[in-house]
């Protein structure tokens, strides 16, 4: 398959447990963490609930049927007044299909989402280093600097 080869953009469904397995593949290719995204896969069953609610939402981008990049955000619903807001987890792009659109399609395509649900902001992290990443979501969106930490739920 030739890397110049036009994408598409598909939101994910209950009924694409198979396409989100591929996902997962994906991200674990990309982030070099092949046994955290490919250890303990959720089943079937599991992932066509995640895929049908209204609180995650997955996009894969698609060449000739094969998931070369995709994203993977979460809903969260605001206490504080009727919206929402929608956090970027995952968003990655196999190498051999960087820089043609496809990251910058993915995050226009959940805008509209985002905007259809009717949520006020779409939100993401980028590691300090990341100058592809930094450089996407500065195009993108305006950059806040913040502290992130992870607070351990069992005792270390």
């Amino acid at each position: 398959m030739s890397s110049s080869e036009t994408f598409r953009i598909h939101t994910l469904t209950a009924d694409d447990p198979a396409m989100m397995e591929a996902l997962l593949t994906t991200f674990g290719e990309v982030f070099d963490e092949v046994e955290t995204y490919g250890r303990a896969r959720p089943s079937a069953a599991y992932l066509r609930r995640l895929l049908g609610g209204d609180h995650f939402i997955a996009l894969a981008a698609l060449k000739g049927g094969e998931v070369v990049g995709g994203l993977a955000a979460y809903v969260l619903h605001k206490f504080e007044q009727e919206r929402s807001e929608i956090y970027i987890y995952d968003l990655a792009v196999a190498a051999a299909h960087r820089r043609q659109g496809i990251a910058t399609a993915l995050i226009l395509t959940l805008k509209e989402l985002a905007a259809a649900r009717g949520a006020y902001v779409v939100f993401v992290q980028a590691d300090h280093g990341d100058a592809p990443a930094i450089a996407l979501y500065a195009k993108l969106g305006e950059r806040e600097d913040v502290l992130h930490f992870d607070i351990a739920v069992t005792p270390e």
